[in-house]
């Protein structure tokens, strides 16, 4: 089809800078995706224990910086949700349980390997406390056979300082604490009291109460967090640490909030560091006017070292290698993307990694402005170093997978890029970014409720961008096409895919920059519904120069080149447009059918979760039975017999 395009014309002006950007990205995306683990528990064992809801993990740990040996309790504070007669939980089989008690009574318990089941006799809506006694050694990658450890002892490479630190994400925290590891059952919130040698500190989560001399050569650090956490998000780190702290006054604030820095204590890192360690405190009242107030700021923020690659985003108390900026404002944004709302399941990382990941780049371009464009160009170049990859995690119990720096960081970060672009409003953008984290405060959300929310603040259909973005693979190359009629100017924009069997076609819109003689660059933007476009730019003036694609790199995309076709503007160029399937009606609450397509296909219905929620097979001419399904928005995946796919959300109304 032809578009006559009524033009709104921008002047532009166009510097190209260049940074030194350091590997911290790297270096960050391996300290998580270093070990390839699955869940230790069944999805029968997992549904055991959603019987049931944390409200308060109280743990009480003898540690040193020296050896990850510890020694302790943990008390688990929950509610019955149905009548029990046990409670399942997790804890790592080298750590030996000396005594279970249950609402402080000595119980005996069945444990097999990792699980522990509890005899818990309470109804419905009944409280009840377990507590375990433990000590012993968590596993190291040779000991434990899914990998890695959630427990570390280790020594700094630069310098030199001997640490004991916790990462327990994704699936980690059972090898150090006796815990529920379920996302969507976040503790109302928790203390932490670590007993270590007066030689050192230990940082945990929320407010440090008290610090108590033991006199015995040791000393009590008791931490409390009154927040909503998840189980991963619960932290310790014990090292001879000093004490840096500066303090922010983020928008929202009723008073300055600390920056509590528990830094290697040695001569030479917190000179080297303090310059890094003090623009904390602008990060945190940048991110506060884009995402709202700092969801903590009643308690802190702050760092502990420990020697990794880069960071872990423990609630209030990141655990860091080193600092540097995108570093340390991506271990920030977390603190709202992550821990205040944090994804529902590992299929949506995105909501955590992918919005850290492209707060770097809100980060360079607010503060460190001509930074971020290189910043960006190099995110989409780890894109489409490969074709294929969803940003949406299907397999989302391989580790490796879930921190995808590829797919879960930059092409997460990329895509929230585009539809910055898509919605053309940063007011609106990040009013919709502001009212998300407000509507979900201290709970879990889907990507498909972050795409519904947004869809509904800002009034757009946003269906097919999650299809192709979020849920699809690959990314779009542009060819343009142009001719020159007098003042006429003629343009064909097409595009190919790179894994067409799967996402055939990307329809958001794509801007050039054109150079007319006699006007400063001129951008437009194009909307794109095919993959061949044809459109007619009347009285345009006289295009001088080369026709630039995405100039300002709102879309990752390849560029397939510009080049002059005298054809165009004289003819009705024929082309070809990609077979849209359709699924009608849509929205629906007993049957759907298809259009578009003259084969029989294989289906699969996923909830928001990324379970497999109904699956068959349909004819051309026939339907999908959906009266099972309850109400929701779903991911419906169609396979034809040549394996190409498609991805459609469909809402099943109630």
């Amino acid at each position: 089809m032809k578009n006559l395009i009524l033009l709104f014309l921008f002047t532009f002006s166009f510097t190209a800078f260049s940074q030194d950007h350091s590997g911290s990205c790297a270096a960050r995306k391996s300290a998580k995706g270093w070990q390839t683990k699955s869940a230790s528990l069944t999805v029968a064992e997992i549904a055991e224990t959603e019987k049931y809801d944390v409200h308060f993990y109280n743990l009480d740990l003898t540690m040193n910086n020296i050896s990850t040996y510890l020694s302790g309790s943990v008390q688990i504070h929950a509610k019955a949700l149905v009548d029990l007669d046990s409670a399942l939980i997790e804890l790592f089989e080298s750590l030996l349980v000396s005594e279970i008690k249950v609402n402080g009574l000595v119980v005996n318990y069945n444990r097999v390997s990792n699980k522990i089941r509890v005899p818990v006799s309470a109804n419905a809506q009944e409280n009840f406390v377990i507590d375990v006694a433990y000590a012993g050694n968590p596993p190291t990658a040779q000991t434990n056979p899914l990998g890695g450890s959630g427990l570390t002892a280790g020594s700094s490479p630069s310098w030199g300082n001997k640490v004991v630190w916790s990462l327990s994400e994704p699936f980690s925290a059972y090898e150090w604490f006796a815990v529920k590891q379920s996302l969507t059952d976040k503790a109302d919130s928790c203390a932490v009291a670590i007993t270590v040698p007066d030689s050192c500190k230990a940082g945990s989560n929320g407010v440090l109460e008290q610090v108590v001399p033991l006199g015995n050569g040791f000393t009590r650090y008791e931490w409390k967090h009154r927040h909503p956490i998840d189980y991963y998000l619960i932290s310790v780190a014990v090292a001879k640490y000093v004490e840096y702290n500066v303090y922010a006054n983020p928008q929202g604030s009723p008073s300055p909030v600390l920056i509590q820095n528990y830094v290697y204590d040695n001569p030479g890192t917190l000179p080297n560091f303090i310059d890094e360690i003090n623009e904390t405190a602008d990060f945190i009242e940048l991110f506060a006017t884009q995402f709202g107030p700092y969801p903590f700021a009643d308690e802190k923020y702050g760092h502990c070292m420990a020697p990794i690659g880069g960071g872990m985003e423990h609630q209030t108390m990141t655990t860091q290698g080193f600092f540097e900026k995108t570093l340390t404002a991506h271990e920030l944004a977390h603190q709202w993307w992550g821990n205040h709302v944090t994804c529902a399941s590992w299929c949506d990382i995105w909501l955590n990694e992918g919005f850290a990941s492209y707060s770097e780049y809100l980060m360079l371009a607010a503060l460190y402005n001509g930074q971020q464009a290189n910043h960006m160009t190099q995110v989409h170049q780890s894109v489409m170093n490969q074709p294929d990859g969803s940003v949406w995690v299907l397999d989302s119990l391989n580790e490796a997978r879930i921190f995808s720096g590829r797919l879960t960081y930059d092409k997460g970060a990329g895509i929230i890029h585009t539809l910055r672009y898509i919605i053309q409003n940063d007011s609106l953008f990040f009013g919709a970014l502001q009212d998300f984290q407000n509507t979900f405060s201290h709970s879990t959300a889907t990507g498909l409720d972050f795409k519904n929310h947004v869809a509904n603040y800002c009034n757009i259909n946003l269906d097919d961008f999650f299809e192709q973005w979020y849920f699809g693979e690959g990314f779009p190359t542009y060819q343009v096409q142009y001719n020159q009629n007098g003042s006429d100017l003629f343009l064909q924009i097409s595009h190919t895919a790179s894994m067409p069997n799967i996402t055939p076609t990307f329809t958001n819109p794509i801007s050039l920059r054109i150079l007319r003689q006699g006007q400063a660059d001129t951008i437009i933007r194009f909307e794109i519904n095919n993959n061949v476009e044809l459109f007619s730019l009347y009285n345009f003036g006289t295009v001088v120069g080369t026709i630039g694609i995405d100039p300002s790199n709102w879309v990752i995309n390849g560029n397939g080149g510009v080049s002059i076709d005298p054809t165009l503007g004289f003819s009705d160029k024929p082309y070809t447009q990609t077979t849209q399937m359709e699924v009608y009606p849509n929205p629906s609450s007993d049957y759907i059918s298809i259009k578009g397509q003259t084969e029989a296909l294989s289906f699969t219905f996923y909830d928001a979760n990324g379970k497999t929620v109904q699956t068959g097979t349909i004819d051309p001419d026939g339907f999908i039975d959906v009266r099972a399904l309850q109400g929701g928005t779903y991911i419906l995946k169609f396979i034809a017999a040549n394996q190409q796919q498609y991805i459609r959300l469909v809402t099943i109304k109630e």
